[in-house]
C-alpha cells in the first residue's frame, strides 16, 4: 500500500510523489519538510544533498527541486527504493542523482569520492542505535564524507517531556539549533572546527 506526498516548492512544486507505508519509513510531513527548507534556503543553490535512510526520497527529492546540484540517496528496504526509483521517474529524473541499495553504515565506511554540502538522517524514531551510530560516524571516522561548512541535520522523535532522541556532539558534530514541531524535531549539526574529533 501506498500513500501520497507532495514537493512543496521548487521546480516540481506541487508533484505527487508515492511513499510505502506500513513499511517504518514513515515519510517526513509536509510541515516538517517546509520548516526544513525554510533554514536551508540560503544553502540549497548548488549543493551536494545526502539523504541517509531516504524512504521515498522525498526529502532528497524536495533538495532537487529547489536548486541541489546532485542528490545521493541511501536505503535499504527493497521495497522503499523502488518507489523510490519510482519517484524519480515520475519526476523524469534522469542525472543529478545517486541511488545507494544497502545500508548507511556500509555507505558511510567506503571511501568517500567527495563531501557533501548539506546531509539529512531520517531513521525509524526508536531505533536509537541508527543515531548514534551514523551521526558518530559523521562527526568521527566517516567525517570525509562532508564539505567544509557542511551541515548534518536528523529528524527525530520530539524530546517533550522525555528523554532526549540525540545528543549535544557526536565527536566534531555539534548541534547548533533544534527545531521541535509537535511530536517531531529537527537537530541541526555543524563540523566544530576547534574540536579534535576521533
Amino acid at each position: 500500500m501506498l500513500v501520497s506526498v507532495r514537493i512543496i516548492a521548487g521546480r516540481f512544486r506541487s508533484r505527487t510523489l508515492n511513499a510505502p507505508a506500513g513499511l517504518g519509513t514513515r515519510p517526513t510531513s509536509d510541515r516538517l519538510r517546509e520548516t526544513l527548507f525554510n533554514v536551508l534556503a540560503p544553502r540549497i543553490a548548488g549543493a551536494r544533498f545526502l539523504d541517509l535512510y531516504a524512504g521515498s526520497g522525498a526529502v532528497g527529492m524536495e533538495a532537487l527541486s529547489r536548486g541541489a546540484a546532485q542528490a545521493t540517496f541511501v536505503e535499504r528496504a527493497p521495497a522503499a527504493v523502488s518507489v523510490l526509483r519510482g519517484n524519480l521517474e515520475k519526476l523524469g529524473l534522469r542525472e543529478g542523482f545517486r541511488v545507494h541499495a544497502g545500508s548507511v553504515r556500509g555507505f558511510l565506511q567506503k571511501p568517500s569520492p567527495a563531501g557533501f554540502d548539506l546531509v539529512f538522517l531520517d531513521p525509524p524514531y526508536e531505533a536509537e542505535e541508527e543515531y548514534a551510530g551514523t551521526l558518530g560516524l559523521l562527526g568521527g571516522v566517516a567525517g570525509g564524507w562532508l564539505a567544509a561548512g557542511a551541515q548534518v541535520i536528523a529528524e527525530h522523535r520530539s524530546s517533550r517531556g522525555r528523554k532526549e532522541a540525540v545528543d549535544e556532539r557526536y565527536g566534531r558534530l555539534r548541534r547548533t539549533r533544534l527545531k521541535e514541531q509537535g511530536d517531531a524535531a529537527l537537530s541541526f549539526y555543524v563540523v566544530d572546527a576547534t574540536e579534535g574529533g576521533e
